[in-house]
């Protein structure tokens, strides 16, 4: 039996071979036969593989990073047609200054990664860049061991830590504010004070909070320092797709009951006065906010005797209104700045920003956002006669 199957399998193999050495596949080619044998005919045909006609599918073609790349195509980081990015093209080229965080190019000249002196760069950055591939993956990213913070503390970072730091710490802190009231009187209006803006995307200078010192602090007061959170929360991308931006929402289910961090408490007292506990601390901070934002206006109109009005979508922000109508005052079809700022109304007004300025910081550092908050309005509560323990809130 045994002799039988392979006397069957050796014939098999032969005829199979005889089959492919004469005859050619539909789809295949031939070579040019020139060869003679011994016998003085030709030799068998030895046919080789073409591949299937048809179009080219690179989505058939594995790429290393494949998946990193669509995510980072997806985000906000790669959106050239953004404000971020685009802000500048009729102009076709971004300052110094601003093309340290809004163009890869101009991020590497920033830290001398592109062989340069780091430093601003010495000229303006054509637009057209993006927080492309270079900012984050440079091989010289992880020499960079420390980031001078608006306060002027130097901060210790690692890795791709640097590129975060660097373009989301804001251009303003608390030190700035304080350096242009100096000792001016606290309830009087002063034309060459004006809105200290601290830019936009903050979220690295809410995540260090008091220790970082991006807000006002009012003297005497304390505040929370870093968000610490807990494992395995130890840096921007633990919670952040590198890529995506995406926020992993199964990092938060390690301690959570939702993956969704608006929802998330953290907090078993009510700092809003509402008393309602079964909502996220988002809300807390963001009522706090509005009453901020009220007493602002009401400040401006009573104590400034010069109302004003805020428009998010348009710099610097605070105009003026004086007939109240809620509507920024216009000179030759232009809203006219505010001019009226006292120290007090600047140093919350800037409170304000600074914590509305980054959408996450209920997630980012909602204890340095509620102290902000409760400081501004309490400050502004005196001249305003307003009681505080009334309004029932929480630091």
């Amino acid at each position: 039996m045994h002799r039988a199957i392979t006397v069957f399998s050796a014939a098999f193999v032969l005829a199979a071979s005889a089959f492919l050495l004469g005859n050619t596949a539909p789809g295949t080619a031939q070579e040019p036969n020139t060869a003679s044998d011994t016998g003085g005919g030709t030799s068998p045909v030895r046919p080789y593989v073409m591949p299937d006609s048809g179009p080219f599918h690179p989505e058939n073609i594995p790429v290393d990073n494949f998946a990193a790349i669509e995510a980072w195509m997806r985000s906000g980081h790669s959106d050239a047609r953004s404000p971020s990015f685009s802000h500048w093209n009729d102009a076709g080229e971004i300052p110094p200054v601003c093309a340290v965080c809004h163009s890869g190019a101009g991020f590497r000249s920033f830290h001398g990664l592109d062989g340069s002196t780091p430093g601003v760069p010495e000229k303006p950055v054509p637009t057209g860049g993006v927080v492309d591939c270079a900012t984050c993956h440079n091989p010289r990213l992880s020499e960079i061991k420390e980031v001078r913070l608006p306060s002027g503390i130097m901060h210790p970072v690692a890795g791709v830590e640097a590129a975060c730091m660097t373009c989301h710490q804001g251009r303003a802190a608390g030190a700035t504010v304080s350096n242009a009231i100096g000792e001016r009187p606290a309830d009087t209006s002063d034309p060459e004070l004006s809105f200290i803006n601290p830019h936009y995307a903050t979220a690295a200078a809410s995540w260090l909070g008091g220790y970082g010192a991006a807000g006002y602090h009012y003297p005497g007061k304390e505040y929370s320092d870093r968000f610490f959170h807990a494992r395995p929360v130890a840096s921007c991308t633990s919670c952040h797709d590198a890529h995506s931006l995406e926020v992993s929402t199964e990092t938060c289910l390690t301690c959570h009951e939702t993956g969704n961090p608006r929802d998330i408490r953290i907090s078993r007292q009510s700092y809003d006065g509402s008393g309602d506990l079964n909502v996220g601390i988002r809300s807390d901070i963001e009522a706090n906010a509005q009453r901020l934002m009220n007493m602002l206006i009401s400040y401006s109109a009573k104590v400034a005797a010069s109302p004003m009005v805020y428009d998010g979508h348009r710099h610097p922000y605070f105009f003026a209104d004086a007939n109240g109508d809620g509507a920024a005052d216009l000179t030759d079809g232009k809203p006219v700045a505010y001019k009226a700022w006292t120290p007090r109304l600047l140093r919350a007004a800037y409170n304000w920003k600074l914590v509305t300025a980054d959408p996450g910081i209920y997630a980012h550092n909602p204890h340095y956002a509620l102290e902000l908050l409760y400081d501004s309005i309490e400050d502004l509560a005196a001249p305003l006669d307003i009681d505080m323990a009334m309004l029932k809130l929480r630091r």
